[in-house]
């Protein structure tokens, strides 16, 4: 990596080796989780970029792109293969703008500062333009296994990703250096490594002395799905729902024969009944008999009607055991394009027809997913993230801003599984209870299910493509961390530091440019006379 910088401008061996930066960066995120790679993967794109023409800067960006995207996010050709070419198509656009303006920022005293922002303001960018964003691929997410995964406490999703690019920013000025400036970078870049190091283990520490009020015991239910249907799985929605009443009963019986303690609430996952249980009757008997068995109340996880005709809600229900029907309801507020709507449906659908499968249209929520829930005769404010939304920082942070003392995640990766989404998610779900401070309790119809503590570290996870159900206790917590405190601010801080030294690197370029192009005028002027 140390010649990378001295390769011809223009060369295809740049353009290889920024696919290759890509790739490398991309082996961090799980499944293969080589988070080693990552510091100098982003790295390598800085050095490469440096001496380039902005054109050329923007081109390579875009290699790095594509490489990075289709090593992680190619599992979305399960929805066919079109789909996944366009996405990493798309979102490398956002590498393409990051390639262009770290390029541009190299000329400013405190670069590596400033490349690291940039990177950070584009990863930003990406989990919000286009429809809404898929922020699935951010460098956060690689620190969970690391010394660094404290961070995500105090630092918050964006700030660990600037920490990350603000490494890989330093160790290509080390590399680029020479003598003694070189010696004092590499102080530097050490001095970060070890100083974030320190505060995330205190962080962690903290994390694992945080008192709890008191706790719930809940049962979770992974009442399990034919997996090899591919995107044709949510088809099953009679059976499913059938599934998950079965590993109720089978809990609920195994408890009393063994005698023990009984649960106090129920979970189902996402999609665990695909017909609307509140105006479907055979969907709905089948719910109030998992309640009738069970006495508790279940937090069902449900497809429900409307609002208009042909339309569709993902939809998270609290249904009290002696209730006709569920008394507090989230609605999925991310909504996942060409996976739950198609945007320009009449100009996709012919030229994709497996987005067919897709069913009716999916309309969005508009309020935070904490459910007005009792508990064994206590308000508990339950909070629900639901799939592909734990990867949207406000929707998270939304649930503990708004008084959860429960967080829990409603998933169904049928259609994923035996892809590299699984473990990504579940990656991703452990991240956020470090940045929320909270235990998060995941139950999905037939992927990863469990309980994952506040340092990040796993306290229970099922198997892949298995029936079951467990139980656990559930600590209820409160109060909120730096991280939700201060994430919307960063983000904005980010974005606007980004954007105005980009701004001011390109004026400062183009006056160069200008003031050399006057001094060369200047000369041919004297040589004239």
């Amino acid at each position: 990596m140390t010649h990378l910088s001295h390769l011809p401008r223009t060369s295809w061996l740049r353009g290889l080796a920024a696919l290759a930066a890509g790739a490398a960066t991309g082996t961090g995120f799980q499944p293969l989780d080589w988070w080693i790679l990552v510091i100098p993967g982003l790295a390598a794109l800085i050095l490469l970029v440096r001496p380039t023409t902005g054109r050329a800067a923007a081109g390579l960006g875009y290699l790095f792109g594509l490489g990075l995207f289709a090593t992680t996010i190619a599992w979305v050709g399960v929805m066919g293969p079109p789909v996944a070419v366009l996405l990493v198509a798309v979102m490398a656009l956002w590498c393409l703008l990051a390639g262009w303006a770290i390029r541009c920022v190299s000329v400013l005293p405190g670069a590596p500062l400033f490349q690291a922002m940039v990177w950070t303001a584009t990863e930003v960018g990406a989990a919000a333009v286009p429809l809404g964003g898929f922020g699935w691929v951010r460098l956060a997410w690689t620190v969970v296994d690391t010394p660094w995964v404290g961070a995500l406490r105090w630092a918050g999703t964006t700030g660990t990703s600037l920490l990350v690019a603000l490494a890989a920013a330093l160790l290509a000025r080390v590399i680029a250096a020479r003598g003694k400036r070189r010696v004092n970078n590499a102080v530097g870049l050490m001095a970060e490594l070890v100083v974030v190091a320190v505060l995330a283990t205190v962080s962690g520490a903290i994390a694992t002395r945080d008192s709890h009020d008191d706790s719930v015991r809940v049962l979770v239910v992974q009442g399990g799905v034919d997996g090899t249907a591919g995107p044709y799985a949510m088809g099953y929605a009679r059976s499913v729902t059938d599934n998950h009443l079965s590993q109720t009963i089978m809990a609920v019986a195994e408890q009393r024969v063994s005698g023990k303690g009984a649960p106090d609430m129920i979970l189902w996952p996402e999609n665990s009944t695909d017909i609307d249980p509140i105006l479907d009757v055979e969907s709905h008997q089948i719910v109030i008999g998992a309640l009738a068995i069970s006495k508790r109340p279940i937090l069902v996880g449900a497809v429900t009607d409307g609002p208009d005709d042909d339309e569709r809600q993902t939809t998270s229900m609290w249904w009290p055991a002696s209730s006709p029907k569920p008394t507090s309801i989230y609605h999925k507020r991310n909504l996942v394009p060409f996976g739950e709507w198609i945007p320009a449906r009449s100009f996709f659908l012919p030229l994709i027809p497996i987005l067919e499968n897709i069913g009716r249209q999916s309309v969005p929520g508009t309020t935070p997913g904490v459910l007005d829930s009792t508990i064994s005769g206590t308000k508990v404010p339950v909070g629900v993230v639901v799939c592909f939304e734990v990867a949207y920082d406000d929707t998270v942070a939304d649930t503990v801003r708004h008084g959860a003392r429960i967080l829990a995640v409603q998933s169904n990766n049928s259609s994923f599984i035996d892809t590299a989404q699984t473990p990504q998610q579940w990656q991703i779900t452990r991240a956020r209870a470090v940045e929320t401070g909270r235990h998060i309790i995941v139950s999905t119809t037939n992927s990863f299910s469990g309980l994952v503590n506040p340092d990040g570290s796993v306290a229970l996870r099922t198997e892949e493509g298995a029936h079951t159900n467990f139980t656990v206790q559930v600590p209820q917590e409160s109060g909120l961390t730096l991280a939700v405190r201060m994430g919307t601010w960063l983000r904005v801080v980010v974005v606007l530091v980004a954007a105005g030294a980009t701004v001011v690197s390109v004026i400062r370029r183009r006056r160069d440019m200008l003031a050399q192009a006057n001094n060369r005028s200047e000369r041919n002027v004297r040589h004239r006379h």
